[in-house]
């Protein structure tokens, strides 16, 4: 997966190396600003929108109201060392989406080791966009070591509420407090992974998955039904191999079913939807599946 995000930047550093943004934005390459531009209609009219443009590609990066303040990468950059400084979580990784209508800086938290060789890596994702598809915002995400999965979990707005307008103040204490409570919500998580590896799969939690997933029933996909699609059925073989891959040495758990999700939605998508992975659809059917078999362990 993040060979398939292009990410520019992977490097751990610990709490004490000493990195400034320009290091940070060069090296992630995001060292660049967007702009406003008024748009006029043909007649040569100002309207009351702006076109958010990429300085150094002039690529439009989103359509706003006259209102609306850009969050430059700069003051991005300069919040996350700040935060990574105070709360003693070092820069792991940056980079961007679509052309950059939507940057990322990610913190790294904490590990949880589930032995057979897998490993489960925790980062603080803080998110930005400048097509409007969401103000600042921080998530929890997971990388499986053993299988390169990623899993990302909700992205939440900061406690200050950052929108993109001239009140936006960003304050060092709610990011801290955003940190913390997100930490916590990781915490749990590792905890309900750990029992998921402990709990066996049923023919219920593969439906969950398939219903969820592709709209399909366990029933349909054992009866080869012809009301599934050509692309559903070959998605659902690409799901079966991924599947199997990872419940070859996790067995047939319910982290091994989860995992199988991961992996078809980390390798199996194709290029070109890491946006759906990290923050549309795909990362949504995740977090519903994550919160179905949560219950399951309660």
């Amino acid at each position: 997966m993040y060979q398939q995000i292009k990410l520019i930047l992977m490097f751990i550093l610990s709490s004490k190396n000493s990195i400034d943004s320009f290091f940070l934005l060069e090296n992630a390459g995001l060292n660049w600003t967007a702009q406003k531009e008024v748009l006029q209609t043909a007649s040569g009219l100002v309207t009351d929108s702006v076109a958010i443009v990429r300085e150094d590609t002039q690529k439009i990066l989103g359509v706003h109201k006259n209102s609306y303040e850009v969050f430059q990468n700069q003051q991005m950059a300069d919040m996350l060392l700040q935060l990574s400084d105070k709360a003693d979580l070092p820069i792991h990784s940056a980079g961007s989406l679509n052309g950059g209508s939507k940057v990322f800086i990610q913190l790294k938290t904490d590990d949880l080791n589930l032995g057979y060789g897998d490993k489960v890596k925790g980062y603080l994702t803080a998110v930005n966009s400048f097509d409007g598809s969401t103000s600042l915002a921080f998530g929890h995400s997971h990388l499986t070591i053993s299988c390169q999965n990623t899993f990302f979990g909700a992205y939440r707005n900061l406690s200050s509420k950052i929108k993109h307008t001239k009140s936006m103040v960003v304050k060092i204490e709610d990011l801290i407090k955003d940190a913390e409570q997100i930490r916590i919500e990781e915490r749990a998580n590792f905890e309900t992974i750990k029992k998921l590896s402990e709990v066996q799969m049923s023919d219920k939690n593969v439906d969950e998955v398939l219903k969820t997933m592709f709209a399909v029933s366990l029933a349909d996909v054992k009866a080869d039904a012809d009301t599934i699609s050509t692309r559903n059925k070959n998605n659902i073989i690409r799901f079966k191999d991924a599947l199997a891959q990872e419940t070859a040495y996790k067995g047939n758990t319910l982290w091994g079913l989860f995992s199988g999700v991961t992996k078809y939605t980390t390798h199996f998508l194709g290029e070109g939807k890491e946006d759906t992975k990290m923050f549309g659809s795909m990362a949504q059917k995740e977090r519903k599946l994550f919160e179905q078999f949560a219950e399951v362990v309660k």
